[in-house]
């Protein structure tokens, strides 16, 4: 049953370490943290990707900048607190880890594999020149009765097809995790800038059951 749960989520990434490992959250006395990875785009621009990692995979107390690793793993969520109001916050979960001496220019450094169901009404809309984008929220099932929730971001004839959707319906996606900054306003004089991380959907499909 696990493995079967495993396999729903599945991220393969590449890239080069760019932060110190920062303490997250303790379970059962095994400690978890984040560290931010570098991961190249095709088309020159990059993405900053936050990987969680357990102190049993990696020495956290070194200082690994610089370095490029391969990682399998799982894109997670959880929700935080904050401004009265639930923040989701993603990442990925670390499951295999590997340093390599460099990354190629045609690997592929960062892909992502989900089946999961469709919980949001998805929002389909035209960018001002035209570009069809359709947001989707997946829950993807993870063992033990819990779930991850990924935004996921649809192109032209995908964001058509993701347009009809319904709610409950079973999708398998492929894609890659993209970051994006944006600007969130906290007050009419005052604005701060995020990042949000999302699934930019390369195929997709509707699945049975």
């Amino acid at each position: 049953m696990t493995d079967k749960v495993i396999e729903n989520n599945q991220v393969v990434i590449m890239g080069e370490i760019v932060s110190d490992f920062v303490f997250s959250h303790e379970i059962f006395g095994e400690g978890f943290y984040m560290v931010d990875v570098r991961v190249e785009r095709l088309s020159d621009s990059i993405d900053i990707i936050p990987l969680m990692v357990s102190e049993r995979l990696l020495d956290v107390n070194e200082d690994y900048k610089g370095m490029y690793i391969a990682v399998n793993g799982q894109f997670r969520s959880y929700n935080r607190h904050e401004e009265r109001k639930n923040k989701l916050v993603l990442s990925v979960f670390a499951r295999e880890i590997e340093f390599v001496d460099e990354i190629g220019e045609n690997t592929k450094s960062n892909q992502i594999f989900l089946d999961g169901y469709i919980c949001k009404e998805p929002i389909y809309r035209k960018t001002p020149l035209g570009r069809e984008i359709a947001d989707l929220l997946l829950a993807v099932n993870r063992p033990y009765g819990k779930s991850d929730y990924i935004p996921c971001i649809c192109w032209g004839r995908n964001a058509r097809f993701a347009s009809n959707f319904e709610v409950g319906a079973r999708c398998v996606i492929w894609g890659r995790i993209q970051s994006r900054e944006y600007m969130k306003k906290l007050s009419e004089e005052q604005l701060e800038k995020r990042v949000a991380y999302e699934v930019s959907v390369s195929k997709l499909e509707l699945a049975e059951g």
